[in-house]
């Protein structure tokens, strides 16, 4: 049962973050990452020791150091996020979102809220969903 619960709850995210990707990429040229990494960037505050490391940037997405450096350069090549290296240690690099970058997000979010709204309509019309819908639509 609890392996049958946890195959469930890991299509319902699939189905979710699918029908998110293809709005966000339609709409505004965004990836799921890539939004999620504007919107976590966004909560951080200017000035020192406001912005994440790179680790605490890959853990937020949830990817490797690696993965999350390749997405930071690719935005930073689009305009969307800048790195500056951390004054008090200079092996560390934070990342901060670019007025570009806040500007698309505050577009995006609408797009990103009406998906959400329709993935989980779409994935209630399935009787053994409808438990995990609920709970997200609470949260």
């Amino acid at each position: 049962m609890l392996a049958q619960n946890w195959c469930l709850l890991i299509e319902l995210h699939g189905r979710i973050e699918a029908h998110v990707e293809r709005a966000l990429q339609a709409e505004h040229g965004l990836s799921v990452r890539e939004f999620g990494l504007l919107e976590v960037l966004s909560r951080q505050y200017s000035g020192g020791g406001g912005h994440l490391r790179m680790g605490e940037v890959a853990e937020a997405v949830m990817l490797s150091r690696s993965a999350a450096t390749r997405l930071v350069s690719r935005m930073e090549d689009r305009g969307l996020l800048s790195r500056y290296l951390c004054p008090d240690d200079r092996r560390g690099i934070y990342t901060e979102v670019s007025p570009a970058g806040l500007e698309l997000l505050e577009r995006a979010r609408p797009t990103n809220d009406a998906a959400l709204r329709q993935a989980l309509d779409e994935a209630s019309r399935r009787p053994e969903l409808v438990p995990l819908v609920e709970v997200v639509r609470t949260l």
